[in-house]
């Protein structure tokens, strides 16, 4: 199965993606490639030791679950799955494509959903029906960046 890479969406911020070369959902991206698209799309993700990573931060043990909890769903439902690294105040999301023994297309696209869910802030959006967690410190359970 082949993708076009390069395509009329936006990222995580609203602003337009880059656009990229087209690929098979299993082609390894380059380390050039792969930062430039971090740095492209997925601003808070950085490349490390082969991997695409993403420390959240969180307030506490009880927020450090929620985050794991809905990354592990998004994995189940994608049926690609990344490491965990967990600890009390944060979670950090490594994503690799095992099989293709690299980052592939499939690594991003995960990396994309995930940085969607977890960021939402609904009180934030124009128009929003939906108020979003409290700007009190009692509700707050992730430190957005």
């Amino acid at each position: 199965m082949f993708v076009a890479c390069r395509q009329r969406v936006v990222n995580a911020r609203g602003g337009p993606m880059a656009q990229w070369r087209r690929t098979s959902t299993d082609e390894v991206y380059a380390p050039d490639e792969i930062e430039a698209r971090l740095k492209a799309e997925l601003p808070a993700w950085y490349l490390e030791d082969g991997w695409i990573r993403r420390k959240v931060k969180t307030s506490g043990w009880k927020s450090t679950l929620m985050v794991v909890n809905t990354v592990g769903h998004l994995a189940e439902a994608a049926w690609h799955h990344p490491d965990l690294n967990v600890s009390y105040a944060f979670v950090t999301v490594k994503l690799v494509t095992h099989s293709a023994k690299g980052v592939t297309e499939k690594d991003f696209a995960l990396a994309r959903k995930i940085e969607e869910v977890l960021m939402w802030r609904p009180g934030a959006e124009p128009g929003a029906v939906l108020e979003g967690t409290p700007d009190d410190a009692r509700f707050k359970y992730l430190k957005y960046e």
